[in-house]
């Protein structure tokens, strides 16, 4: 097997890992690891890239930039759930009835609105 064909075998075993019905997350991981062992024993990739992989796992784990992405989830979570989404649509939708298009601006104010106060204090927080 030579070192062309590892791509489009590696996109097929993606395939078949999802069509399985496993989580995007541990397909990518498996089939990385999986064509990299078998990479390893045809001598295509050296070991020394497989014994560098914790350290790269931690060096990704340990990047705070990163965090912002369940934090930010959470936060669109606990909006939805409790309620305040549902509310500030409702009331910019009020305050903007009179207006052409009011509903529109009711709309983009709920999917911007509530992230850029909490980037802003997310930015400043992380900032002090």
């Amino acid at each position: 097997m030579s070192l062309e064909l590892m791509a489009p075998l590696m996109f097929g075993g993606l395939v078949v890992f999802l069509l399985l019905g496993y989580p995007v997350a541990f397909s990518l991981a498996a089939n990385g690891l999986f064509f990299g062992l078998i990479g390893m024993q045809l001598d295509l990739l050296h070991p020394s890239l497989l014994q560098a992989l914790p350290e790269r796992v931690l060096g990704i784990m340990s990047n705070s930039t990163l965090l912002a992405i369940p934090f930010f989830t959470f936060m669109g979570l606990v909006l939805e759930r409790s309620g305040m989404a549902e509310d500030l649509l409702d009331t910019i939708g009020q305050v903007f009835g009179a207006i052409r298009g009011g509903i529109a601006y009711a709309v983009v104010r709920r999917r911007l609105g509530p992230p850029l106060p909490a980037g802003a204090g997310a930015s400043s927080a992380s900032n002090g």
